[in-house]
């Protein structure tokens, strides 16, 4: 079970509204929906929750690239809506490596050694995702939440930064 909702900042303060995540495939798909929250280019975070074992906050501002925080990579990346956040960028891989791991770089000519590195390599890029925080930690400092706060948020961390926005009565009415 996943919430997932929408903040956005505007000159009245803050409005909410819940999204469905179902049709969003990409991060650049999610920045778009978020965009598409304000007329103006106010900033707007989007905030998921996973059964209270991971968050995500994404922040968009304006036309600038998304900014990322995920609580716990390991618990995101094993939800379809914790995938979409953990670009390769924010786990710190080049793009593609996984396409390289499948490779055979050994000089062998022998499939069965190529094979037992690749099984090797797909659990080595399994462990790539740390338990723990990933991404921006800084990214609701301006905001009010530092990032020692942000990494020590409980269960119901959404809500706490809710509050700590001024925005928990209109979150909880998207809840």
């Amino acid at each position: 079970m996943y919430f997932a909702a929408l903040l956005a900042r505007t000159e009245d303060g803050w409005e909410a509204s819940d999204t469905e995540l179902d049709d969003v495939e990409t991060l650049s798909d999610l920045a778009d929906l978020a965009r598409e929250a304000t007329p103006d280019e106010d900033t707007v975070l989007v905030l998921i929750e996973q059964e209270d074992s991971w968050f995500g906050v994404v922040r968009i501002d304006g036309e600038e690239d998304p900014r990322i925080y995920v609580s716990d990579a390991a618990a995101a990346a094993r939800s379809s809506y914790g995938e979409l956040l953990l670009t390769d960028e924010l786990l710190g891989r080049e793009p593609g490596d996984d396409d390289l791991d499948a490779l055979d770089l050994d000089g062998t000519e022998d499939g069965e050694d190529g094979e037992d590195d690749d099984e090797g390599g797909a659990s080595g890029s399994a462990e790539a995702v740390p338990h723990g925080p990933v991404g921006d930690a800084g990214i609701l400092d301006d905001l009010g939440v530092s990032e020692k706060e942000l990494k020590s948020l409980s269960e119901d961390a959404l809500n706490e930064i809710a509050d700590a926005l001024g925005a928990s009565e209109v979150l909880e009415t998207v809840r």
